[in-house]
Formats: C-alpha cells, sequence, structure tokens
C-alpha cells in the first residue's frame, strides 16, 4: 500500500520546471511563459493591456496624415434571433497644414471599424485658412443640439479646447484656439459643428472687398507681390551640392 501511493502521489515541480513544460502560470509571474508577459520584474504587461493604445495620435500611412481614433462605441440591435452586436469607430485625419477629414463606420470587430473609419475619413478630406496658426476671427458651429464657439488666440496660447474639438483643430494645424462647447457633448456632433464652423471662415482679402476697404485689382497686385518675394527668397537661398 505505502509503495502504491508513493506511486500515485502528485510531483511537485519547482516553478520554473511548469513553466518550460508550457505549465500554467498566473499572468504577471516572473515565470509567466506566454510571448508579452511580464518577465524579470517588467511591467510592461501584455500589448491588450497596455494603456493608452487607443485615441493616441500615429502615422499608419505613408502619406503624411496623422490619425487619431476619437471614440468607439457598441451598437447592439435586437432582432428575432436575439441581438445582433457591432462597433462603431470615430476617427479623424489631418496633414497639420490646413487640412483634415473625420468619419464614423461600424463594423464587428473594433480593430476593423477603425480602420473602415480611417479609410472614410482620408476619401472626404476638407481644408481650412489659417492664419498665423490660428482663425481669422471668432466663428460659431451648429449641427443639432451641439454648438461649438472657436475664437482665435495669441501666439504661446495654445489650444484650449478638449474632447473631439481638440482632435479636428489640432489635426488640421490650428496651434492656438479657444473653443467652447454648448448643448449635446456627443462626439460626431461635437466633430460636426467644429467642422461647420470651421468651413463658415472668411478669408481676410475677401472680408476686406466685401466692406469695401479694399479693391480686388489691389488683392491681386498684393498676392503677386508676395508670390514674386517667396521666389526670390527662393532663388537666393542656398542650394546643395548636386
Amino acid at each position: 500500500m505505502e509503495e502504491e501511493n508513493k506511486v500515485n502521489a502528485p510531483v511537485e515541480e519547482s516553478t520554473e520546471a511548469s513553466a518550460n513544460k508550457g505549465g500554467y502560470e498566473p499572468h504577471g509571474s516572473a515565470a509567466a511563459p506566454r510571448p508579452g508577459d511580464r518577465k524579470d520584474g517588467s511591467h510592461r504587461g501584455r500589448p491588450s493591456e497596455r494603456r493608452g493604445g487607443r485615441g493616441g495620435f500615429r502615422n499608419g500611412n505613408d502619406d503624411g496624415l496623422t490619425e487619431r481614433v476619437v471614440a468607439i462605441n457598441r451598437v447592439s440591435k435586437t432582432v428575432q434571433g436575439g441581438k445582433h452586436v457591432r462597433f462603431s469607430a470615430l476617427a479623424v485625419v489631418g496633414d497639420g497644414k490646413g487640412k483634415y477629414g473625420f468619419a464614423m463606420t461600424k463594423s464587428g470587430e473594433v480593430p476593423d471599424a477603425i480602420k473602415k473609419s480611417l479609410a472614410a475619413a482620408r476619401k472626404y478630406m476638407m481644408s481650412v485658412q489659417l492664419v498665423k496658426g490660428t482663425i481669422a476671427h471668432d466663428v460659431e458651429g451648429v449641427y443639432g443640439a451641439t454648438k461649438v464657439v472657436l475664437k482665435p488666440a495669441p501666439a504661446g496660447t495654445g489650444i484650449v479646447a478638449g474632447g473631439a474639438v481638440r482632435a479636428v483643430v489640432e489635426l488640421a494645424g490650428i496651434k492656438n484656439v479657444v473653443a467652447k462647447v454648448y448643448g449635446s457633448r456627443t462626439p460626431i456632433n461635437v466633430i460636426r459643428a467644429t467642422s461647420a464652423g470651421l468651413q463658415s471662415l472668411k478669408e481676410y482679402d475677401r472680408i476686406m472687398v466685401l466692406r469695401g476697404k479694399k479693391t480686388p485689382e489691389q488683392i491681386k497686385a498684393k498676392r503677386e507681390a508676395e508670390r514674386a518675394q517667396r521666389k526670390a527668397a527662393a532663388d537666393k537661398a542656398p542650394k546643395g551640392d548636386k
């Protein structure tokens, strides 16, 4: 009997031995065999568990556009067979030089929804007129129950905005602006209201003509002089050895 008990008794293995054999180890242990787990006291964790992955800026493609995922929402639809769950992703892209785009798409998986929204945002790019890193004048954008007020700010102020408004103005290339949101704070409505305000901006030269301060001929002569000045500066700049 004593010999049988010795044979059937479980064999205790060390933590390192069980890790080498591929046995189960609690996540975060020093001997965790899974790739990406904490080893030797590292606190990185697996890629899916790291903070700050979603919603950050990144350059996904070689087209020079910066991407940002603003919001991801779980959408559930009740059908005859049960519930149909999908995910919607709201993304913004921009080149930082006056062009931006945004889109919200749905898919069955989060990565697919993000990929679709970024591709859709690239198809519908819009431009905004920048004046020394800010906007030309105060403007209001309204969409549904959301109203966004944008005001120009002097250099050094930065972007005084939050959430979806910051994503749009920062990727569009606006360096100094003050924004305030009234009404609904739904991200897609805030972005649409912000875009409506940016698209309603007027150029300085056009306003001067409408107010009778300048004539179209003066504006044309001014632009030609600026173009000639830029060309002369480019010709004087030293060129590299070919």
